[in-house]
């Protein structure tokens, strides 16, 4: 693959084509002047005296993703976004637009018949060609400039595709519209593609292992098992299909029971691994209890508050299936962790300014970089300065009116439980702060 230097590098092997096609033809006795090759904004060709002279000028004036190669490579990174995976090429289409300049009657004229003919009789650039173009003789490299130098390390001669040129249609109204944009005045120009170049990182990543073998040997046939396969609807293997807190509620929380839903779950060593990518957290529970088939019942036990911040988990499950040397892992799902208020309801007195002060207790404890408020009611109150980790907040609600108000404590974005599910229909639980 090529590095970032590519798209230079595709210009200035171009350039190096029209210039050696320039010079094989003659053009400069043809049109009885020298002819130069020129790479940059057509605004920055015409010097400020005025004066134009003969020269072609090519300037890549957009580069698009390649349809074809831009779902091609594999994600980059595992799901925690922490370890690369792979390198993944970008794929880029340059879009060039070569113009001929001068001062003389169908001067340009002539210059932009003789590139549109090289470009027509050169319509893939060989990797030959740009290594000549890109890695000169020793004696002549010394004498370029250090960004020419540098091309050499571009890679293109490399890559897995080839650089192919083709003709881009441009109406007048999309070349008036580049050419406005470009703020010079319009010349004679050919619009052209060159695809594809396949730039891609060199950063290490994690490699896999090859297969050994593909399951246990069958000692009937002393073949290997293969893949397993099943004449039922569902795969015989481990799966979630669903969490589901006991309660009712749709987040769970320190020491309430989790159900994991799906089949084939049931087994010995069975135990439970929950994964929180943000605060870098990878913690198994054991799972006790009767083996059930279609269900896992776990809980986050209270005492081990401190190991699990409020947010949200992934979680699966690991087990070692009946008949089975080899423990299994289950697919993994969402769930969030949400905080518990302790002590409430609470009765607040107002003091004598109209306001109330109190003391909410809750777990697990605030981390550093966690957003969190209280929902009085409908009125969010933001808590005191604190410092933590904290598992106490202090609050002042200013100008607090009379009245029973349902207290949610909200940390980034997940609330603390205020309705009883259990209810038929749910009702609004017992969770307020009375001020008086």
């Amino acid at each position: 693959m090529s590095t970032a230097l590519a798209i230079a590098g595709v210009t200035a092997v171009l350039r190096d084509l029209l210039n050696d096609g320039l010079i094989n033809h003659n053009v400069a006795g043809v049109v009885g002047s020298s002819v130069t090759v020129s790479v940059g904004p057509p605004d920055r060709v015409v010097p400020a005296s005025g004066t134009e002279a003969s020269q072609l000028n090519l300037f890549l004036h957009q580069v698009t993703p390649n349809v074809g190669w831009r779902n091609e490579g594999l994600p980059a990174r595992d799901p925690s976004g922490r370890q690369r995976l792979s390198n993944p090429p970008l794929a880029l289409d340059l879009h060039y637009l070569v113009s001929a300049y001068s001062g003389a009657d169908l001067h340009g004229e002539i210059l932009l018949g003789y590139a549109m003919q090289l470009l027509h009789e050169t319509p893939i650039l060989t990797r030959a060609a740009i290594r000549a173009a890109l890695s000169p003789s020793p004696d002549v490299g010394r004498d370029l400039p250090p960004a020419l130098r540098a091309l050499a390390e571009a890679g293109l001669d490399e890559q897995i595709e080839t650089l192919r040129i083709t003709p881009a249609q441009l109406d007048g109204e999309e070349m008036s519209k580049l050419w406005t944009a470009i703020q010079s005045h319009l010349r004679p120009s050919a619009a052209y593609r060159v695809s594809v170049v396949l730039i891609e990182g060199r950063r290490p990543a994690q490699a896999p292992l090859p297969v050994l073998t593909r399951g246990p040997v069958d000692p009937a046939s002393g073949r290997e098992r293969g893949v397993a396969v099943a004449p039922e609807l569902v795969p015989a293997l481990p799966t979630i299909e669903r969490v589901t807190p006991a309660d009712g509620q749709p987040t769970m929380h320190l020491g309430g029971p989790v159900d994991l839903i799906g089949h084939h779950l049931d087994g010995t060593d069975r135990s439970v691994r929950l994964v929180n990518d943000r605060f870098e957290i990878d913690e198994v529970l054991a799972v006790g209890g009767a083996s059930e088939p279609g269900r896992i019942r776990f809980e986050i036990p209270a005492a081990r508050a401190d190991d699990f911040p409020v947010g949200t988990y992934r979680v699966g499950a690991r087990l070692r299936r009946p008949g089975e040397g080899e423990a299994r892992e289950t697919n993994r799902l969402g769930v969030t962790l949400a905080p518990d208020v302790v002590g409430l309801p609470l009765a607040v007195a107002r003091a004598p300014d109209g306001s109330a002060a109190f003391t909410l207790d809750f777990r697990p404890a605030l981390r550093a970089g966690q957003q969190v408020i209280l929902v009085l009611g409908t009125r969010e109150i933001a808590p005191e300065p604190f410092t933590t980790p904290t598992t106490s907040l202090d609050f002042v609600v200013a100008d607090a009116a009379p009245g029973s108000y349902l207290a949610r404590l909200r940390i980034d974005g997940i609330d603390s439980p205020i309705i009883d599910r259990s209810a038929e229909p749910p009702v609004f639980s017992d969770r307020r702060i009375t001020i008086t």
